[in-house]
């Protein structure tokens, strides 16, 4: 998977978010976009993904160097953010059927080791609005990790999660960021320390 921006920029009315971003993101790679709150950061993950469009510039998309069509992008990725819903009225259960009808899982995974890995087998058929907020961003995190696709993307990953949950995301990443395009959002270093690259949006704001 590889992603190319040629001079890609946002704004909203007249102020530009961020400008003049010439960069390649290239599977196998990790990447961290970097930034203080309210900076871009969503913004940029959110054109890279194709659910926005760049006010300028062009950005091209290629698997297995073939191109892919923005709109189609979305089938090769995987997303966790805090602004990402989960269907509430769903139980663990529901939730975890209706995300792998849309995604593959990964080899060797399947639901039962999905429920394990989050340490919930007694709520198989709790709720998700009677989940605590720990406990949805680690059923995101775990939707992401656990699907078959070249791309993954997580904004502000350990977002209500504790020290123990953060042990857990990094050992998530250690198993299954590998071989895959890895794009990290994040201004909290021990999300994204392990990243080769980083892409700070303070560095487009000219």
């Amino acid at each position: 998977m590889q992603i190319i921006l040629k001079n890609i920029g946002r704004r909203f009315n007249r102020d530009w978010i961020f400008r003049n971003i010439d960069y390649t993101f290239t599977s196998g790679e990790t990447y961290a976009i970097l930034g203080p709150n309210g900076s871009g950061k969503s913004t940029l993950l959110q054109i890279l993904n194709g659910s926005l469009s760049p006010s300028t510039g062009d950005i091209s998309y290629s698997l297995n160097e073939q191109l892919i069509e923005a709109e189609s992008v979305f089938k090769q990725l995987s997303l966790a953010a805090p602004y990402l819903e989960l269907i509430e009225e769903f139980t663990l259960d529901e939730m975890t059927d209706f995300h792998f009808k849309f995604k593959k899982y990964r080899e060797g995974i399947n639901k039962e080791e999905v429920i394990d890995l989050l340490n919930l087998e007694g709520a198989k058929n709790k709720l998700i609005k009677y989940f605590s907020s720990g406990m949805k961003q680690r059923l995101k995190l775990a939707l992401a990790f656990c699907s078959d696709t070249p791309l993954l993307m997580l904004d502000e990953p350990t977002s209500n999660l504790d020290s123990q949950g953060v042990d857990w995301y990094l050992n998530l990443v250690q198993k299954y960021a590998l071989n895959r395009l890895t794009v990290i959002c994040s201004n909290q270093e021990h999300e994204y320390s392990f990243c080769r690259h980083q892409l700070n949006i303070s560095d487009y704001k000219k």
